[in-house]
C-alpha cells in the first residue's frame, strides 16, 4: 500500500547533529513546518516535557536522532553517556506520543547497523541477520527496546539501522585528511593485546581477517533522507529497516576509491598496531574501522525503493566535492 506524498509538521529530536541538520534544512526547503529538539540551538530543549508534548501532538512525523557520538574512547563515563543520551531522549519522545490527543502516524528513530555481528561470511538482512555481542551491540539493542516497548497503537514505528552515512563533513573529514597525508591505505586488522577491563566492558574488537578485507556498508545522506520520505509514503513498513546502500564494499576498495576521488595515488596499508595508537591519540576506537559491517537493505529493495547513490564512488565524489 502506498500513501500520499509526505506533508505536515515534522518534529526532529537531535536536530543539531549531522543527519538532523540535513533533514531540518531539507524539510524547510520543501515548505514543511519543522520543530527541532536539542541541547542547544533548537526551538525546544530535552527535558521540556510540555513543549515536546505540544510539538508532537498533531505532528505528521517524529524523527529521533539524539545520542552522544560513538567517535570517542569507550571509558566508563563515555559509555554511560552513550547509553543515557539515547535512552532518555527516546523515552521522552515515547511519553509525548503516548500523551498526544492526535499522535503522529509515523515515528522514525535512529538505530545502527552495528547491531549485527562482525560479518565476513555473508551479508546481514532484517530477516536473516544475526545480532552481535559487546558494548556497541548492547547500546543498539537497548535503543530499539526504548523505541518499541511502549504501547503506542496510533503510531507506526521504524528503527533505522543505518550504515555509515556519507555526506559533506561527518566521518569523511578525517579520512580525507589521512588520504592527503599519504595515509589513505587499507586499514588492516591484526593481533592486539586483550585486557580484562575491555573484556568486562565488551569494548574489545576481536581480530578478524587482515588485509583490509572487513566489509564497509554505507549510505549517502541524501538516500538516508529519501528513505524517511519513502517510509511516510509506505504505511505497511514498520519495525527494523536497514538503511544501507545495496552495494557494500570492503575496506581496501573504500580506501582505493577515496584516493582516486582525492587524487592521492599513494596509500600504504595501515596495520592494527598503528591504528590502535592513532585511535588513542585521536580519542576514538578502532572498532569503527575494523568491524566488518556487511549489511543489505532487504526490506527497502523488496518495497521498491530506488537509491540515488547505489554505488560507492559517485557517492564519495559528491560527499567529498
Amino acid at each position: 500500500m502506498t500513501g500520499t506524498e509526505p506533508g505536515g509538521r515534522v518534529v526532529i529530536g537531535g536536530a543539531g547533529g549531522f543527519m538532523g541538520a540535513y533533514l531540518t534544512r531539507r524539510y524547510r526547503d520543501a515548505g514543511r513546518e519543522v520543530v527541532t529538539i536539542g541541547r542547544s540551538g533548537s526551538e525546544l530543549r530535552w527535558g521540556d516535557g510540555s513543549g515536546i508534548a505540544g510539538a508532537v501532538d498533531g505532528a505528521a512525523l517524529v524523527v529521533g536522532l539524539a545520542g552522544k557520538s560513538v567517535n570517542c574512547r569507550y571509558g566508563p563515563a563515555n559509555r554511560a553517556e552513550i547509553f543515557r543520551s539515547r535512552l532518555e531522549t527516546t523515552a521522552e519522545l515515547s511519553r509525548a506520543i503516548a500523551a498526544a490527543a492526535a499522535p503522529p502516524p509515523l515515528w522514525v528513530n535512529a538505530s545502527t547497523a552495528t547491531i549485527y555481528r562482525h560479518a565476513e561470511d555473508r551479508p546481514m538482512t532484517e530477516s536473516g541477520g544475526e545480532l552481535g555481542r559487546g558494548f556497541s551491540v548492547e547500546v543498539a539493542k537497548a535503543w530499539e527496546r526504548a523505541l518499541f516497548d511502549a504501547e503506542l497503537p496510533g503510531t507506526r514505528r521504524v528503527a533505522l539501522r543505518s550504515a555509515i552515512v556519507l555526506g559533506h563533513g561527518g566521518v569523511l573529514g578525517p579520512v580525507r585528511g589521512l588520504a592527503r597525508l599519504g595515509l589513505g591505505g587499507a586499514q588492516c586488522d591484526g593481533w592486539w593485546p586483550v585486557t580484562h577491563a575491555r573484556l568486562r566492558a565488551g569494548t574489545l574488537h576481536r581480530r578478524g581477517s587482515g588485509g583490509g578485507r572487513q566489509r564497509f556498508s554505507w549510505i549517502h545522506i541524501e538516500d538516508a533522507a529519501r528513505i524517511v520520505d519513502f517510509l511516510e509514503r509506505h504505511p505497511g513498513i514498520e519495525g527494523p529497516v536497514n538503511a544501507s546502500a545495496p552495494n557494500p564494499v570492503d575496506n581496501r576498495t573504500l580506501m582505493a576509491a577515496v584516493r582516486r576521488v582525492l587524487g592521492a595515488p599513494f596509500g600504504p596499508p595501515v596495520p592494527r598496531w598503528a591504528l590502535e595508537l592513532g585511535a588513542i591519540g585521536m580519542r576514538t576506537e578502532t572498532e569503527l574501522v575494523l568491524k566488518s559491517r556487511w549489511v543489505l537493505p532487504e526490506r527497502l529493495l523488496e518495497a521498491g525503493f530506488e537509491f540515488a547513490y547505489p554505488e560507492l564512488e559517485p557517492a564519495l565524489r559528491e560527499a567529498l566535492a
